[in-house]
């Protein structure tokens, strides 16, 4: 499908040349032309500058962070430092003086240190949290566990399941603001869903539950695809995966605000940090401020209502998420460059298949979204800087073919 009136088609020309000078920064992409990478939202590939980066440090000054005192040691405790200072710096952080940011192996891994070494001990007998039942499995599991924890110590802790809006998937504000009361302890929410690829209108939980109840915001579809700002969002935590991010895989970090309970301290002995995972999540970041993350959402964005659009036209497929997003007339485009459908007739599963002889490399399974969410599996296309209008076009055509 190729027509010059499609939703994006303004966006899309006008960033068509930043366009090609980014993709042409990927050698994983330039390096396989007849493939198309349409799985961001489970890894991003990376960019020449962090592969660079990585290389150089290795190099010419590997070493490990706090331990020595010769110069590598020293560079290299100044580069987890800096990039601490860089994370804060990107993300908008509103107190960067008060804040921390604790480095970690991903963002599952952060969301339960912060449930593991602060949630635990900040809950008592009788309160309850807020878990969005229908995101992504490590922005739940972490909170029950936490739940079970505490019952085996004889504390009842109530956990309320997050109000959605029906047929849209955004989460309910004036019904998670009926819903909170005086026990509400703290609420984890997602910024940008991984299966239906909506900005998930966070800025509107802070009104919903008041000034005084922590915030802990999972942030992996968000960080390194759009725009972030802390400051904005009002949360008390963010936790992100460098390897979505266009970092290394093994990267990623728990930004706390430290404002509303404890200061947030990570237990146990502070180990070795994974220094190259940081000297890349470091480039990441410098990478995306000279791109541009606003025109890599715009470039995103367009191709995702690129792609709801040919499918409307699909009779054999069902778009997961808002219909109302689907056709270039909609009031309404949400999609942050995530788009997740069904075959009426063909398993998703084969679909992958079928779509991998292709060419196309999708991701087709349950999408790790939690119990409260989709019970079918589906086929999930998840783009970034380096995806271009000709792979959407051409994916609409051959599932058009087995339409």
């Amino acid at each position: 499908m190729t027509t010059t009136d499609a939703p994006g088609t303004a966006a899309l020309d006008e960033l068509r040349a930043w366009h090609t000078a980014v993709r042409a920064q990927f050698p994983i992409i330039t390096g396989a032309p007849r493939l198309a990478y349409l799985d961001s939202a489970a890894t991003t590939q990376k960019p020449q500058a962090v592969l660079d980066a990585v290389q150089d440090y290795l190099l010419t000054g590997n070493a490990n962070a706090g331990r020595g005192t010769y110069t590598w040691a020293n560079r290299t405790t100044a580069l987890v430092e800096e990039t601490r200072r860089r994370i804060k710096e990107f993300l908008g952080d509103p107190d960067p003086e008060r804040s921390g940011v604790h480095f970690v192996s991903g963002a599952t891994a952060g969301l339960r240190a912060v449930a593991r070494d602060w949630l635990a001990g900040y809950l008592a007998d009788g309160d309850e949290i807020v878990v969005p039942l229908a995101d992504h499995q490590a922005n739940i599991a972490p909170w029950l566990e936490v739940r079970d924890l505490l019952a085996r110590q004889g504390l009842r802790i109530r956990v309320r399941p997050m109000p959605y809006q029906a047929g849209s998937g955004d989460y309910d504000a004036a019904a998670l603001a009926s819903l909170a009361g005086p026990r509400t302890r703290f609420v984890a929410v997602t910024h940008v869903h991984h299966v239906y690829g909506g900005d998930m209108n966070v800025h509107r939980i802070r009104r919903a539950v008041g000034p005084d109840v922590p915030i802990c915001l999972d942030a992996a579809q968000s960080v390194g695809h759009i725009p972030v700002s802390l400051a904005e969002l009002d949360v008390d935590f963010a936790v992100f995966s460098g390897h979505k991010a266009l970092a290394l895989p093994g990267s990623g970090a728990v930004w706390a605000r430290n404002a509303r309970g404890p200061v947030f301290a990570p237990g146990g002995w502070d180990g070795s940090p994974n220094t190259t995972g940081i000297r890349s999540l470091r480039a990441a970041f410098d990478w995306l401020d000279a791109t541009g993350t606003g025109r890599v959402e715009r470039w995103t964005s367009a191709l995702a209502a690129r792609l709801t659009e040919g499918l409307s036209h699909l009779p054999a497929y069902e778009v997961v998420g808002c219909q109302r997003s689907l056709a270039s007339g909609a009031d309404v485009q949400r999609r942050q460059g995530i788009v997740t459908f069904r075959h009426r007739g063909i398993d998703s599963g084969d679909l992958g298949f079928a779509l991998f002889d292709h060419g196309f490399m999708v991701r087709s399974d349950s999408l790790c979204q939690g119990s409260g969410g989709e019970r079918q599996h589906s086929v999930r296309v998840s783009l970034h800087a380096y995806n271009s209008p000709e792979e959407i076009d051409r994916l609409l055509d051959v599932l058009g073919a087995c339409a």
